[in-house]
């Protein structure tokens, strides 16, 4: 793994994240990240992403995930700050799952994306036995693809090779 990135990994109370180092610049990270129907071309963690309410991903827009081996579900953006960060949450009954996705610039022509997801409520525990290698392989496999994407996007001509 080059300097700088790690794979996604499991911190304290069970949350996991993912830190990249994406060689674009934060626009085009955002760029990728605002659009999430693309999100499985990019990775194979996602089956399906559909945008609920008829627009574009911002404030209280509803999007249904359909993952492998995963539940679908329904998530709701409940913070926006553009070309920054988003944040979403998902309930089932005991749990509330909350993903942030958050873009760093680091120069003119790097970022640093960061992505997270946190199990809260009484059965958070029971989410993250039986879900946490599973959602840390996925977060994984998410930076992986974010990353490709945004770096196709700042250099064209290159591809976006589906990590695997």
């Amino acid at each position: 793994m080059a300097r700088g990135q790690r794979s996604a990994r499991r911190g304290p109370g069970g949350a996991v994240s993912a830190k990249v180092e994406v060689a674009a610049p934060a626009a085009a990270v955002w760029e990728v990240l605002a659009d999430p129907t693309r999100w499985p071309e990019r990775t194979p963690s996602m089956t399906s992403v559909e945008l609920l309410d008829g627009g574009p991903l911002g404030p209280d827009a509803r999007v249904r995930i359909s993952q492998p081996r995963l539940p679908v579900m329904v998530w709701r953006v409940v913070a926006w700050r553009p070309g920054e960060s988003f944040v979403w949450a998902a309930s089932s009954p005991g749990v509330r799952t909350v993903a942030t996705h958050t873009v760093v610039p680091v120069g003119e022509r790097h970022s640093r994306l960061l992505l997270g997801v946190f199990h809260h409520g009484p059965l958070a525990p029971l989410a993250r036995l039986l879900t946490g290698r599973l959602t840390c392989r996925y977060i994984g496999m998410e930076a992986a693809g974010h990353k490709a994407a945004a770096e196709a996007v700042a250099n064209p001509g290159t591809g976006t090779p589906r990590p695997r």
